[in-house]
């Protein structure tokens, strides 16, 4: 498939009149404000995801035969141009693929990992205290080794239908041609929060042009991008992890102004994916699947859902003083276990099994009190569990989330990150380089007990993604659900089960439903939503709350009768296109 010149000022010009100023909120990160969003019916295929551009190139991909994991590559790395602060192929993912007629759900493990040289002193200055996170996550010591790529060519491998090079052409002309700067991407960058940035000499120049952050519908093209594209497109992912680019990414990370690294290419060179069996849990008539660990938050979605299974949500209005207590209580107990025993299964025991026991979750269940707050809670006893200490990582509202469904039914739920908003913001042939490292806890032994997601060699840091899928009786595929977020991503995606499974409600309005967000810490209601008129009675219950921006982008898929019904988040920029 080759874009024409005039394809692409057309999609140029449709994407920025979609950005215009008056629709979208001051800034997608820091400041709530909702898009109106309709939501899409469509017969044969739909595509979600964070931008326009990368919506309209999935879209495109289906359209010329592609499967759903042929269009979530070309969105992908559409994504890594258009929406560089969240996503991209310096950073990682996790993708969940889902094959109607094998009736077979796939989960990829495309998680950066720590370099060799890495270990449990990894975040400590020279006089032995540990570096604020603050200044942790700017420069090389913050980057793990690059996955996405590797991830996409094992997906595209194994599901793939279109040729690989094909899957490039949208970026590749995109960034040839230039894209017009979104309202968001331009704010991001005045608010000048990322040190790096502006330090960093390549960086500065990219998004920084005459001194000033790219101005909103300035044409940004990345010819350097393009080239690096046009490699991996012929030579597959050795054009990534070998060569000149491997070269590239070693001297940034390691000769960065800020906290270099030590990364070298032999941890470039052996990075591998990796194909994991999905963890799943019965709720209500449906059985929900995810990520199993390093995701975290896979797993606590399904503890959140497992605790609220004893209650009958269905009963209870959404956005009532008993809905919001309910999940939040679920939600309190989920962290405290999430803190105390996820981490990287390969240097980890993470008691799954025991921590989705039935007999587990109707024992934390019970803690909850109908009636007021429980405050802090500790992690429970599952069976299988390690005497560990609880993690201390910093998550962001970052990352992002593409759902997608094929003509032929087969379907991607995945949710890509390069962590905190630009990465390290080192970059590198035009894309960033991800700061995954600080997902690590900052501190590997408390009070003489290991941390589970502590930092070692090789290993892949804890995440809070959480790409959902699930499924009725007869195995077919009902609900799509994921979202950006950083450790808010749980709260967003239970809250869109519970919305789409209880409450019987439309993938849009889910999507848009006032969020509130509980981590075993204070409850945040989402800032102007009819939320904030509970605030006094949930005081009286006990709560530490609080309102505040709470910035989702959830991008969800619900089947219908019809065919597919799907929804993007109004808090961001997200489009759902389909046919």
């Amino acid at each position: 498939m080759k874009w024409s010149r005039r394809q692409l000022l057309l999609l140029a010009v449709s994407c920025y009149s979609a950005f215009s100023l008056a629709q979208l909120p001051v800034d997608p990160e820091a400041a709530t404000g909702l898009v109106q969003k309709n939501e899409v019916q469509a017969r044969h295929a739909v595509v979600v995801s964070a931008n326009p551009y990368a919506t309209e190139a999935g879209y495109q991909i289906l359209k010329a035969g592609g499967s759903a994991v042929d269009a979530a590559i070309a969105v992908q790395l559409v994504l890594s141009l258009v929406e560089p602060q969240s996503s991209g192929i310096g950073g990682g993912l996790f993708m969940l693929s889902y094959d109607p007629q094998k009736q077979l759900l796939s989960t990829l493990d495309g998680r950066e990992t720590a370099p060799a040289a890495a270990g449990l002193h990894w975040f400590r200055q020279s006089d032995g205290q540990l570096l604020p996170w603050s200044s942790a996550y700017v420069g090389g010591k913050a980057v793990g080794t690059p996955a996405a790529i590797a991830a996409l060519w094992q997906a595209h491998q194994k599901f793939g239908l279109l040729p690989w090079s094909q899957l490039f052409q949208p970026a590749i002309e995109l960034a040839t041609a230039g894209f017009k700067v979104s309202p968001r991407l331009h704010r991001l960058l005045a608010q000048s929060e990322h040190p790096g940035l502006q330090q960093f000499a390549d960086s500065k120049a990219y998004f920084f042009p005459d001194g000033k952050p790219l101005a909103v519908g300035f044409v940004r093209k990345n010819p350097a991008y393009a080239a690096i594209l046009k490699r991996i497109a012929k030579d597959g992912p050795s054009a990534f992890y070998q060569g000149d680019n491997a070269h590239a990414i070693v001297q940034a990370v390691n000769h960065a102004t800020i906290n270099p690294g030590q990364l070298t290419l032999a941890d470039l060179q052996q990075y591998q994916p990796v194909w994991r069996e999905p963890i799943c849990l019965p709720y209500r008539q449906l059985k929900v699947c995810t990520m199993a660990p390093p995701s975290s938050g896979g797993l606590a979605v399904l503890q959140i859902l497992g605790l609220l299974s004893q209650f009958d949500l269905a009963a209870i209005k959404p956005g009532s003083l008993q809905a919001v207590h309910l999940i939040s209580q679920a939600s309190r107990l989920a962290f405290a276990d999430r803190e105390r025993y996820a981490g990287d299964p390969a240097f980890t025991k993470v008691p799954v099994a025991g921590l989705l026991a039935p007999d587990y979750l109707r024992q934390r269940a019970a803690l909850i009190d109908l009636h007021k707050d429980a405050g802090q809670v500790e992690a429970g006893s599952p069976v299988g569990a390690e005497a560990l200490a609880d993690s201390k990582a910093l998550e962001y509202a970052n990352t992002s989330h593409l759902s997608i469904v094929d003509p032929r039914g087969f379907a991607v739920s995945m949710t890509t990150s390069i962590e905190n908003a630009f990465g390290s913001g080192l970059l590198v042939n035009g894309y960033l380089l991800n700061n995954q490292l600080t997902d690590f806890s900052m501190e590997g032994v408390v009070a003489g007990k290991l941390v589970a997601n502590r930092v070692q060699p090789g290993k892949r840091p804890r995440s809070s993604m959480a790409p959902m899928m699930a499924f009725d009786r007869q195995h077919q595929l009902q609900l799509i659900s994921g979202s950006p977020g950083g450790s808010r991503i749980i709260n967003y995606v239970a809250q869109s089960m519970v919305a789409m499974i209880d409450w019987q409600q439309g993938p849009q309005q889910a999507a848009t439903q006032a969020k509130f967000t509980h981590r075993n810490d204070q409850l945040v209601l989402e800032a102007g939503s009819e939320l904030t008129h509970l605030q006094g009675a949930l005081k009286d219950m006990g709560y530490q709350v609080r309102s505040g921006d709470l910035n989702s982008g959830l991008h969800l898929i619900k089947k219908t009768k019809d065919g597919w019904a799907a929804g993007a988040d109004p808090r961001r920029e997200g489009l759902a296109k389909g046919w």
